[in-house]
């Protein structure tokens, strides 16, 4: 037991140095804006940058795991996702930046089906111990603009490269800490069984809803955020991190809620919740649009690790391809919606920009009502 927890504490704190790295990119925004005076459409198309080689590559990733574990993918992918933000600020051209910033998103990819595999089959099926690992990534989304914020405020762009240190330090542990440990080819526990497409495929929607909203907040949260009410790029920061801190909070609320009530249930509400709350980031004037994106971040992220374990058991013969995707690839197609919600703003204003989102919590209700549990709803332990 105390050896399963020493391994899921690594898998939870690597997962956490792995998405700092999605968390840094909406950080970055301000000081591109700031030094190289980028437009809407241009910051749309670095978040499509961190996405884009994702969204392709993830689900060949989860196939290769799938047929044969590789958890050196784990170090690996940590180590591209932060020096590919490291390299961001190194050069004024806009096509090196992009490029950049892929090799992150690249790392991302690379990461995460092998990483979800190897927590499912450590945390023995509980949904509380794949929240744990799921909090470890939404903290590490989290500490994103914690880490490039006063970096970058202090030394500009050019200073981006002391950005890459978490992943290089965290790469070398992992890589020590997971020696000798073999990803199995299904998760101890998991009951393999008939793989349910038809459901899989209604939850994948539900997550391409979700990340949509997630990837523009994460956009042009902070920028709304500075406009609204003030005080600098420092305003905007803070908006971030009550996005992603209540955001990681809520995630293990999600294991808690979905053992007293059920995964699909809660999934249902949390959208629901979602709804209103999303429309209130843009409506709400003044300060007390930190409460709205903290209404927000709650009903987007309750959900999250349920997301994964759901796919898990929608597809029992495919953990490494229901990692992928839940993780992965549905997560990183919600950020190609960004240049949609900046051609919008671009169009009208931010404030429309940003009401766009609220259809996307509505999509995502519609298709969880469809949802149903899993041939074996599992219970935490």
């Amino acid at each position: 037991m105390e050896h399963s927890r020493g391994r899921m504490a690594v898998l939870v704190a690597g997962h956490a140095v792995d998405d700092l790295y999605q968390g840094a990119v909406p950080a970055l925004v301000p000081f591109l804006v700031l030094e190289r005076g980028y437009g809407y459409l241009a910051v749309a198309g670095i978040t499509v940058a961190a996405t884009l080689l994702s969204s392709v590559v993830q689900p060949l990733f989860g196939w290769l795991t799938d047929r044969r574990p590789m958890p050196w993918l784990v170090p690996l992918g940590m180590t591209l996702a932060g020096v590919g933000v490291g390299l961001a600020g190194l050069s004024d051209s806009y096509v090196l930046t992009w490029l950049a910033i892929a090799l992150s998103g690249l790392g991302v990819a690379a990461y995460h089906p092998e990483a979800a595999r190897l927590a499912r089959r450590v945390a023995r099926d509980s949904h509380v111990g794949m929240s744990w690992f799921s909090v470890g990534g939404n903290v590490g989304f989290a500490l994103g603009p914690v880490l490039v914020t006063p970096v970058l405020a202090f030394g500009g762009l050019a200073w981006s490269p002391l950005l890459a240190v978490p992943a290089l330090v965290g790469g070398a542990c992992t890589t020590v800490a997971l020696r000798g440990v073999h990803s199995a080819g299904s998760a101890a526990g998991v009951r393999a069984g008939t793989d349910d497409w038809g459901q899989f495929s209604r939850l994948t929607v539900v997550i391409i809803a979700r990340s949509v909203v997630t990837f523009g907040l994460g956009t042009f949260l902070a920028l709304w955020v500075t406009s609204r009410v003030g005080g600098g790029p420092a305003a905007g920061a803070a908006a971030l991190v009550v996005l992603f801190g209540a955001g990681a909070a809520s995630t293990l609320l999600g294991g808690v809620l979905a053992g007293r009530f059920g995964r699909v249930r809660v999934l249902r509400v949390s959208y629901a919740v979602a709804i209103p709350a999303v429309a209130g980031v843009a409506l709400v004037p003044g300060p007390a649009v930190y409460v709205m994106v903290a209404l927000t971040a709650v009903s987007l992220y309750v959900p999250f690790s349920l997301h994964v374990t759901l796919g898990q058991d929608y597809l029992p013969n495919r953990l490494g391809t229901a990692g992928g995707v839940t993780l992965g690839l549905a997560v990183s197609v919600g950020g190609l919606g960004s240049p949609v919600v900046g051609a919008v703003a671009g169009a009208t204003n931010l404030q429309w920009g940003l009401l766009s989102l609220v259809l996307m919590p509505v999509v995502a209700w519609v298709a969880a009502r469809g949802l149903r549990s899993p041939r074996c709803e599992l219970e935490p332990r």
